[in-house]
């Protein structure tokens, strides 16, 4: 029998895996304390070795590919796959090029695109080692016959798993006609093998005559699938010859071993019958694939036989011989069968990143965390509220000032000396003033990063809108808006996000000129305070009237509820839940997690007690207000004190004070909230030079294969160059990657947005899937904490963000070209102001 044959590898493309891939796991897991930087780098290596051993025929290469794939399979479980933006690019294993160079490509940004490339050159490999094995030892017969069987594995498991990791037309090596013709070509040569293995073992004829009535079957579906029109030009030339021959072999070596049958039988008739027709086949095999060798010791066999035969029945039985066409056939019996991929396919992986959890987990705690820091933030805000509206009654009413000042006469009263110490303690006016000045420059900051964002796409568009132009029909690869529609949906809604954060800082702003007055006062030391205080002669029978101590107990009251706050949203803040494990046994017993169910449950056990404090707080509130009020006119009216210029000038020292307080708040918070939007924007703007790199990756590899494909035409027809090594696919090769995996997503369409719902990172939403790219939409994230405005009194429209992911101070903003990528340190100012500052 002639040897077995061996598949084509494609050829792979040397990348930069570690950028991307950092880049899109810093995000993910920003929170995570592990640095993957090493792992990543292992990875690259690990695929610069795996990816040209595919080419070394030798057992020892299948181990370093099995691992590398995977790898690739443990990851993608990790990781959104779909946002890696990783131009990965393999040549047609079948396109032998033309004489002026280049083969048909595809580039595909998908780690799943990866998998399937590797997948075939696992296959083909397996071939490879298959065909190279010694065919008289048992232990070579075993081992062909194992790794044809499991290459058959995975070209059946690549039909499927095709048309979901490259969502247009592939490479004519991973068609679905040549993926299945493959695949049997794979089980036709490992039945052939355990034909050879059933021969040296002495097997019943009858047994190897069905055996090789099948094997033929086998060959002949193949030879017809092979000779389609669409496909016959893809294979080596000798491949159909070689093919036609072992179709005609195994036929006249079923009717060979039938013919022992019916000589053991006695039914010679039947077996000159049947001997006649396996030389002539044998005789077609030889002929048919141009090897004399062909079957040729099973020729000389059965010519022996024959004559042997035809005397005997000469001279004994004198039977009739039958037409062979009127003969039944002898039965086919199947044993090999494609064997699925197992998982590990290597018998000494390890995991380089075992310590990032499967990504529908990430994405369910991330969704959790969304979840609670909305509602802790919806109580917090009620508090806060409370407390504003609190305060604001206890100084349009003076209090406790006006209490104070019956008690010590012409001094301050001790509440004002103690804010006016707090104010001092935490840098006066000058500490808002330098808030102020910085606001104007992160606004800055972050509006160039999303300028400049927007520039790459733009620039990105127009290039390829300039192409499709020149090359029309033949630009096959998907227009830029139609990839970037998502992208830009984002952007735009950051712009908001930024505009909504310029009214939120002119309202501070007001805010802080309207109690500018009382601030600086406040600011200054106590004797300075004094003068600029009208004095008020003492009344001691102010002191000691019952409306007076009524009022003290209950600003005791105040200061106890106002404590309580406190204590109840630091506990809200610091509330945890521990979701990994019921997230972890949900997708053990159902497969999947029901995120909304689990973490509202959870939530609620921990959560309920504290918003029930929440609402007894401000509920104890209403009562309160009502004492301290109807109090305080009893107090007017014993003293008559009440609307004195003293009086008003301490009142709004009691405002200034609290609107310190907010402003001081509201001002670091801010501060805090656009550099966590810093690292958000510069993680999308990461996100948009990943796309641009890879698209102009993918461009240039699209011009050279238009221009091959030029080159190819304008010599098609000198008579030089072969039939066989013509262009297949009629469109020069590669076309447009598809970006499924990568645009971010938009409220009004199936998206895949590249935002993390926290700092955490950006986790592929829920739902998400080959079949389905595009999850429902998650609304873009800002970072997480209390919302840095969210007491002051938003105009129609201002932004509602819940979640505020922390995260650390930005230093290093980006890693390629076209982001911040040197800039250290302060960003640097800006001579004009946003408007409003």
């Amino acid at each position: 029998m002639s040897k077995l044959i061996a598949l084509p590898v494609k050829k792979p493309s040397d990348v930069d895996i570690v950028k991307p891939l950092n880049n899109l796991i810093s995000s993910t897991y920003s929170s995570s304390d592990q640095n993957h930087s090493e792992a990543v780098k292992e990875f690259s290596k690990q695929r610069q070795n795996a990816v040209w051993k595919f080419f070394e025929k030798y057992e020892s290469s299948l181990e370093i590919v099995y691992a590398y794939y995977d790898q690739i399979a443990s990851l993608e479980t990790k990781i959104p796959v779909n946002e890696l933006q990783i131009p990965f690019k393999w040549k047609d294993a079948f396109d032998k090029g033309s004489i002026f160079g280049g083969k048909i490509s595809l580039t595909h940004t998908s780690l799943t695109y990866e998998k399937v490339c590797v997948l075939f050159n696992i296959a083909a490999l397996q071939s490879a080692i298959a065909a190279q094995q010694s065919m008289d030892s048992d232990e070579g017969l075993k081992m062909a016959i194992k790794l044809l069987q499991q290459a058959a594995g995975i070209l059946q498991y690549l039909k499927g798993a095709v048309p979901a990791a490259i969502p247009q037309e592939p490479t004519p090596d991973l068609s679905q006609d040549s993926l299945a013709i493959l695949t049997n070509l794979m089980l036709a040569q490992a039945q052939e093998v355990f034909i050879i293995k059933a021969i040296k073992d002495s097997m019943k004829d009858a047994m190897i005559a069905k055996l090789c009535c099948h094997c033929e079957d086998i060959y002949a579906e193949l030879l017809r699938q092979m000779q389609k029109e669409d496909v016959r030009n893809y294979w080596d030339k000798d491949w159909i010859t070689i093919v036609a021959g072992k179709q005609a072999g195994f036929h006249g070596l079923t009717q060979l071993y039938q013919s022992y049958v019916c000589r053991a039988s006695k039914k010679v008739g039947e077996e000159i019958s049947r001997l006649q027709d396996a030389i002539e086949l044998f005789k077609a095999a030889q002929t048919r694939s141009g090897n004399a060798s062909l079957f040729n010791s099973y020729d000389i066999k059965a010519k022996k036989n024959l004559v042997e035969s035809k005397k005997d029945n000469d001279f004994i039985y004198n039977e009739i011989i039958p037409d062979v066409k009127s003969l039944d056939s002898p039965g086919k019996a199947a044993i090999a069968k494609a064997i699925p991929i197992s998982s590990p396919m290597s018998s000494s992986f390890k995991d380089l990143f075992v310590d990032l959890v499967p990504v529908v987990l990430h994405q369910a705690l991330a969704a959790s965390d969304v979840r609670k820091s909305e509602i802790v933030n919806t109580e917090i805000l009620k508090l806060r509220e409370a407390t504003q509206t609190l305060n604001g009654i206890l100084s349009s009413l003076n209090l406790p000032a006006c209490v104070e000042t019956a008690d010590s006469g012409c001094g301050l009263p001790p509440s004002l000396l103690e804010k006016a110490n707090d104010v001092r303690q935490k840098g006066g006016s000058e500490s808002i003033n330098n808030f102020m000045k910085e606001m104007p420059e992160l606004l800055t900051r972050n509006r160039e990063i999303l300028d400049e964002t927007e520039r790459m796409m733009n620039e990105e568009r127009d290039s390829d809108n300039q192409l499709r132009a020149q090359f029309k029909e033949r630009w096959t690869r998907n227009p830029s808006d139609k990839l970037t529609e998502m992208f830009r949906s984002n952007a735009q809604k950051y712009r908001k996000v930024i505009n909504d954060a310029i009214e939120a800082d002119k309202i501070v702003r007001q805010k802080f000129e309207k109690n500018a007055g009382g601030i600086q006062l406040l600011s200054m030391s106590p004797e300075e305070i004094q003068s600029s205080i009208p004095s008020a002669g003492g009344n001691s029978d102010a002191c000691n009237s019952s409306a007076a101590k009524r009022l003290r107990v209950l600003m005791e009251s105040v200061d106890t509820i106002k404590a309580e706050r406190d204590a109840i949203e630091s506990e809200l803040k610091t509330a945890t839940f521990n979701m990994k494990e019921q997230f972890i046994s949900a997708l053990a017993q159902d497969g999947a997690i029901n995120e909304p169910a689990i973490s509202l449950a959870e939530i609620g056990k921990v959560l309920s007690p504290l918003q029930a404090q929440v609402q007894d707080s401000i509920q104890r509130q209403q009562s309160l207000v009502t004492d301290i009020q109807q109090t305080h006119s009893a107090f007017v009216a014993e003293t008559g004190s009440q609307g004195n210029s003293r009086d008003t000038l301490l009142q709004e020292l009691a405002s200034a004070y609290d609107s310190f307080i907010e402003l001081q708040s509201n001002l670091k918070e801010g501060t805090k909230f656009y550099n966590d939007l810093t690292n958000l924007l510069v993680v999308f703007q990461n996100k948009i030079s990943d796309y641009c790199f890879a698209r102009k990756t993918e461009k240039e590899e699209l011009l050279k294969d238009l221009t091959t494909e030029s080159s190819r035409q304008a010599t098609a027809a000198l008579p030089t160059i072969p039939a066989h090594y013509a262009s297949t696919t009629g469109g020069g090769g590669a076309s447009a990657t598809d970006f499924t995996g990568s645009t971010p997503s938009a409220a009004s369409a199936p998206s895949n947005i590249p935002y993390p719902t926290a700092m955490q990172g950006m986790p592929l939403p829920y739902g998400a899937s080959a079949a389905a790219p595009y999850p429902t939409y998650i609304a873009p994230p800002m970072p997480q904490g209390f919302n840095p405005y969210a007491t002051l009194p938003y105009p129609s429209g201002a932004y509602n963000y819940p979640n505020f992911p922390g995260g650390p101070q930005p230093g290093n903003y980006g890693t390629y070209p076209g982001t911040y990528a040197n800039q250290q340190g302060p960003y640097p100012g800006s001579n004009q102001k946003p408007p409003g500052w």
